[in-house]
């Protein structure tokens, strides 16, 4: 049986082109997500468009995929991560 552990996420380490690595919340990547959706519901990738709201599809996002196409040479990327006090 997996360990809940797995389940669990305390952040998320964020990774774009020409930016230094930051972490951030569950929300705040999920507004960073949105945001981004708001400027692309033209070129949507194929997977969010049976998605009627931004909501909906960052949420997929977020929960499905690591990346998102932002362009030519440019790159958004993140990952879950545990914070262990030591």
């Amino acid at each position: 049986m997996p360990d809940s552990i797995m389940y669990q996420e305390d952040c998320f380490v964020v990774l774009e082109s020409d930016k230094s690595e930051e972490f951030l919340t569950h929300q705040e990547l999920f507004q960073k997500l949105k945001e981004l959706l708001q400027t692309r519901q033209i070129e949507l990738p194929r997977a969010l468009q049976k998605f009627t709201s931004i909501d909906e599809q960052a949420k997929h996002l977020m929960e499905n995929y690591s990346e998102v196409d932002v362009g030519p040479n440019h790159y958004l990327q993140w990952y879950v991560v545990r914070l262990e006090k030591l």
